[in-house]
C-alpha cells in the first residue's frame, strides 16, 4: 500500500484493511441465543445455566496456559467471553421472564377476571388494521402496550404490581359520525376514528376497568390481554397522571409533523410521518401491503438508515470524522471531536424518544453510541465490532429483543452492509461498473440475500422485485428523511415553514410510494414460498447457489443480459406472451371467475380490454391481479351484488389503473359501514353510483344482461343483505349465465316463481349462490339445471363451503361442478355444445 501510493512517504491516509475484528461476535451470538431460550425457563434452570457458565468461563479466562499449549490463547479467551456473556444473558432473561409470570395478573388472566387496573402506557395507541372476517369487516379496535401498576378485583383490595399487558379497547356503539365513515380508506388518511384513546402518549397513567385474558401465544412479553369495553367511541379514558416531559415534547413534535403534512395529497400525506418517525397511523392496508410485497417495509419501520443520515449531517462521512478535513455541520460550527460526540449523543437520544424505542431504532442507537464513544476517545472505529457490541448490550438490556423478528432483520441487514456489500461492490467495480451504482446495487443485493429467508418465514412469499425496488426507493429516502426531520423541528415554532418543507418532501415520499405500488402490482413480482424455517433454509441454499452462479455469469456479459431479460419477462408477464406460454386466459373467453379466496369476483368479457365486473372480492390485490391477467383495462360497469365485505372490500383493486364507467349496487344498504365505503370510493373518483332494479336490461356489444332481483317493491322485506343480492341473467353470444350473488332460499323461491322463471330454464353456466352453502332452494336448482356450476370459495374456510349436499345435488342435475379453492381461477369459452371451462 505504501509503495502503491506513488509517493516517497506513502499515501496521506492509506487504507489499512486487515482481517475483520470478530472478537465480540461470539459473545454477542452466545448472549442472543441464551436470552431467546432462557425467557421461558424456570428459576432453577436459569440458575443452573448461570452457575455452569461462570464455573467454566471464569477459570478459563483467568487461566494462564503454557505458551505452546493448545488451544490458542485467543480461542480460549473468546470461549470464556462467550460463556460469561451467556451467563449474563441468562440472568437478565430470567429476571425479565419472571416479571411476566409473577404477581396477580397472570392468575387473574387465567380466570378471565374483570378488574379495575391502573396502567401506564408504554407505546402509542394504534388502530388495528381493517380485515375481512367472513362476510363482514372485523371491528377496528385500539391497541396499546402498557404496564399494570395496580390491580383490583370487584370487592377486593388493590394490589401493587408491575406486569406488562396489551390493552385492547373495543367500542360497544360507534359514534354517529364514525358510522358513516368507517371502513378501509385508500386516500392515505386511514380509518377515521374520534376515539380520544388515540391521542394518549406513552408514560400516561390510566384507570381502566376491563377483563383480563391470557396471551394468545406462549412465550410472549405480555402477562395478559386487558380488554376494555367503552360504551361510545367518544368516551374519554380516565387519566390519573399525564405523560412525562420528554414524551410531551415528542408528542408535540410528532403532532406538528402530522399537522404540517395535512395538506399533502394521498400517499405523501400518509407516508412522510412513517418515513421520519415511524408514525404509520395514516398508512392504508393497501399501501402497507405494497411495501411488504416489495420488501420495502423497513422504510416504514424507522431504522438505522434514518439515524445514519442525521449523524452524517452532523459529523460528515464516517471515514473523515477524525481528520482535519472532516465534513458535516459540526466542523462548520467549530465543534471539536468530543463536543461533536456529545452532540451526536444528544441527537441519538432525541431520535429514540421521538421515534419510539422499536428494535431497529434501539439497534441503530446502540451502534451509533458505540461509534460516538470511539470518536470521543480518539480510538479507531470498526463498525463490525460496534454492531456486535450493540447486539450484546441490547440483548442484556432487553432480552425480549432476542425473539424479535424486526431486531433480527435489522441486525442481518446491517451485517450484510458491513460484510458482503463491500466485497460485492469491489467485484462489480472491477468489472467496469461505476462506483456509486456498484455500491448501491451491492448493498441492496447483500441485504436481500441475508434477510430474504427470514422474510419468507413471516410472509410465506419471496419478492422478485425487492432489489430493484430498494434501489429505486433509496434515491428518495435521504431527501425525504432530511426534509421530514426539518419539518418536524420547525412545526412547533413555525408551522407555515414546516408546511413548506413538507411540500418539498412530498415528491420523494410520493416517489417511494409509487415504487412500492408499481412493484407490488407486477403480476410476477413475488412467488409463494413455504412459511417455516425449513423454507427459510431452502431459500438460503437457493440464494447461495444463485450467488455462486452469479459470480460465473459476471464473466459473460451476454449471458447476464439474457438472464436479466428472462427475469424481467417473468416479473412483468406480458399478457400476450403469458397467454402463449400458460394458456391463460384462454382465447375467446366469455366469463371468468377470479380466485379471490372466500368471496366473489367474476368478469364478463365485453370487448377488447373491457369487462363487466360483478363483485370485487375481499382482497384488492387478488382481484387486481386477476383483472391484469385477463387484460381488463376498462370496466364499463361494476356490479356489487350486496355490501358484505367479501364482495366489496376489494373495490380499490378493481379501480386501480382502470377506467370504470359506473358502479351499480343493491338498494339495501346493509351493513352501513361497507355501503359508506363504496359511496366514498365512487365519489373520490367521480364514478356514478346507481341502483339495480328487477327488469332492467342492458347491452354492450354481444353481451346482454337482465336484472332479475331485487324487485323495486319486494312483497317481503329482505331478511338481511344476502336476500337483496343483485341477480343477473347474462347472455354472451348464445351462452347463458345465471349469477345469483348470495341469494338465500326465500329469495331463490320467489325468483323461481317470478315472471322471469321461464327465462331460467336450462342455463349453460350457474354461479352458485353463497359460495355453495347448504342453503339452496331445490325448485330453483331443478328449474335452472345448469350444464356447468361454478363455486367461488376460499380454501380452508371455516364455514364448510361448499356444502357436500349442494355439490351432490348439482351433480344429480347433471352439472359439472368446479370450485376456485381446488381448481383456481376459471374461464368459460365456447358456446353451445362446445362450452368448456379452463383452469388457471
Amino acid at each position: 500500500m505504501h509503495l502503491a501510493s506513488g509517493h516517497r512517504l506513502g499515501a496521506s491516509r492509506p487504507r489499512q484493511e486487515g482481517p475483520p475484528d470478530l472478537r465480540l461476535v461470539p459473545p454477542a451470538l452466545a448472549a442472543w441465543a441464551t436470552a431467546a431460550l432462557a425467557l421461558d425457563a424456570s428459576v432453577r434452570q436459569v440458575t443452573a445455566v448461570v452457575v455452569a457458565c461462570l464455573a467454566v468461563g471464569v477459570p478459563l479466562l483467568l487461566r494462564r496456559p503454557h505458551r505452546d499449549r493448545r488451544p490458542h490463547p485467543w480461542l480460549r479467551t473468546a470461549a470464556a467471553l462467550a460463556l460469561l456473556a451467556a451467563a449474563a444473558a441468562a440472568a437478565s432473561a430470567g429476571l425479565h421472564g419472571a416479571d411476566v409470570r409473577r404477581g396477580p395478573v397472570p392468575g387473574l388472566a387465567r380466570q378471565y377476571a374483570t378488574v379495575t387496573a391502573e396502567v401506564e402506557l408504554t407505546s402509542d395507541p394504534r388502530l388495528t388494521r381493517p380485515r375481512v372476517s367472513g362476510d363482514h369487516m372485523a371491528p377496528v379496535s385500539v391497541l396499546a402496550e402498557a404496564e399494570v401498576r395496580r390491580v383490583q378485583r370487584p370487592g377486593g383490595a388493590a394490589v401493587a404490581t408491575r406486569a406488562p399487558v396489551l390493552v385492547v379497547v373495543n367500542t360497544r356503539a360507534p359514534a354517529a359520525e364514525d358510522r358513516a365513515t368507517t371502513g378501509p380508506r385508500t386516500d392515505g388518511s386511514g380509518p377515521r376514528s374520534t376515539s380520544p384513546w388515540l391521542g394518549l402518549l406513552p408514560s400516561t397513567r390510566l384507570r381502566v376497568t376491563g377483563r383480563l385474558a391470557p396471551a394468545l401465544t406462549g412465550g410472549d412479553r405480555i402477562a395478559a390481554v386487558l380488554k376494555v369495553q367503552v360504551e361510545a367511541a367518544g368516551a374519554a379514558p380516565e387519566v390519573t397522571a399525564g405523560p412525562s416531559a420528554p414524551q410531551r415534547l415528542a408528542g408535540r413534535l410528532r403532532a406538528g409533523l402530522r399537522a404540517a403534512t395535512d395538506g399533502l395529497p394521498g400517499d405523501a400525506r400518509a407516508l412522510l410521518p412513517g418515513l421520519v418517525v415511524g408514525d404509520t397511523s395514516r398508512i392504508t392496508p393497501e399501501l402497507d401491503q405494497a411495501f411488504k410485497d416489495t420488501d420495502l417495509a423497513h422504510v416504514l419501520a424507522v431504522s438505522g438508515s434514518n439515524l445514519t443520515i442525521l449523524l452524517a449531517l452532523l459529523i460528515g462521512p464516517p471515514g473523515l470524522a477524525q481528520h482535519a478535513e472532516r465534513r458535516g455541520l459540526a466542523p462548520r460550527l467549530g465543534l471539536p471531536l468530543r463536543a461533536t460526540a456529545l452532540a451526536g449523543s444528544v441527537l441519538t437520544l432525541g431520535f429514540v424518544v421521538v421515534c419510539r424505542p422499536d428494535p431497529s431504532v434501539l439497534r441503530a442507537a446502540a451502534c451509533g453510541s458505540v461509534v460516538l464513544l470511539a470518536l470521543a476517545t480518539g480510538r479507531r472505529r470498526s463498525l463490525l465490532p460496534a454492531l456486535a457490541a450493540a447486539v450484546l448490550l441490547l440483548v442484556l438490556y432487553d432480552p425480549w429483543l432476542a425473539r424479535s423478528y424486526g431486531f433480527l432483520l435489522s441486525v442481518l441487514a446491517t451485517g450484510a452492509l458491513l460484510t458482503l456489500a463491500p466485497r460485492w461492490s469491489a467485484a462489480l467495480r472491477r468489472r467496469g461498473m461505476p462506483a456509486r451504482p456498484a455500491e448501491a446495487l451491492a448493498a441492496a443485493a447483500a441485504a436481500q440475500a441475508l434477510c430474504a429467508p427470514v422474510v419468507a418465514v413471516l410472509s410465506a412469499r419471496v419478492s422478485l422485485v425487492a432489489v430493484p425496488c430498494n434501489l429505486l426507493a433509496e434515491i428518495a429516502v435521504a431527501p425525504a428523511t432530511v426534509l421530514g426531520f426539518a419539518a418536524l423541528a420547525c412545526a412547533p415554532v413555525a408551522l407555515p415553514v414546516a408546511g413548506v418543507l413538507a411540500r418539498c418532501a412530498r415528491w420523494p415520499a410520493a416517489w417511494i410510494a409509487w415504487v412500492a405500488r408499481t412493484g407490488a402490482a407486477l403480476p410476477g413480482g413475488g412467488v409463494d414460498w413455504p412459511g417455516d424455517w425449513t423454507g427459510a433454509l431452502l431459500l438460503a441454499l437457493v440464494t447461495a447457489v444463485l450467488v455462486l452462479l452469479g459470480r460465473r455469469l459476471l464473466h459473460r456479459p451476454w449471458l447476464c443480459a439474457a438472464c436479466g431479460l428472462l427475469l424481467l419477462v417473468a416479473v412483468v408477464q406480458p399478457p400476450p406472451l403469458t397467454r402463449v406460454i400458460t394458456g391463460w386466459p384462454p382465447p375467446g373467453w366469455r366469463f371468468a371467475m377470479c380466485d379471490v379466496g372466500q368471496g366473489d369476483a367474476t368478469v364478463l368479457a365485453a370487448g377488447p380490454g373491457a369487462g363487466v365486473v360483478v363483485d370485487a372480492g375481499p382482497d384488492s390485490r387478488r382481484v387486481d391481479r386477476c383483472l391484469r391477467a385477463l387484460g381488463v383495462t376498462r370496466v364499463p360497469l361494476l356490479v356489487l351484488t350486496h355490501f358484505h365485505a367479501d364482495h366489496v372490500t376489494g373495490l380499490p383493486g378493481v379501480l386501480r389503473g382502470r377506467r370504470v364507467g359506473e358502479i351499480e349496487t343493491t338498494a339495501y344498504e346493509e351493513p352501513p359501514e361497507q355501503a359508506a365505503f363504496v359511496r366514498r370510493e365512487a365519489a373520490r373518483r367521480g364514478i356514478p353510483l346507481t341502483r339495480a332494479v328487477a327488469g332492467e336490461e342492458r347491452r354492450t356489444g354481444d353481451l346482454a344482461w337482465r336484472v332479475l332481483w331485487p324487485p323495486a317493491r319486494p312483497a317481503v322485506a329482505p331478511d338481511g343483505p344476502n336476500d337483496a343480492s343483485v341477480t343477473l341473467l347474462v347472455r354472451s353470444g348464445s351462452l347463458t349465465l345465471l349469477l345469483l350473488g348470495d341469494l338465500e332460499p326465500p329469495a331463490q323461491q320467489q325468483l323461481a316463481h317470478s315472471p322471469d322463471a321461464a327465462r331460467l330454464a336450462r342455463v349453460d353456466i350457474l354461479k352458485v349462490a353463497h359460495h355453495g352453502s347448504a342453503y339452496q332452494a331445490p325448485e330453483l336448482m331443478h328449474l335452472v339445471s345448469p350444464r356447468v356450476a361454478l363455486i367461488s370459495v376460499g380454501a380452508g374456510n371455516t364455514y364448510g363451503h361448499p356444502s357436500p349436499r349442494t355439490v351432490a345435488a348439482l351433480h344429480a342435475q347433471g352439472a359439472t361442478v368446479l370450485r376456485t379453492d381446488r381448481d383456481g381461477a376459471l374461464a368459460v369459452t365456447g358456446e353451445g355444445a362446445g362450452v368448456r371451462v379452463v383452469r388457471d
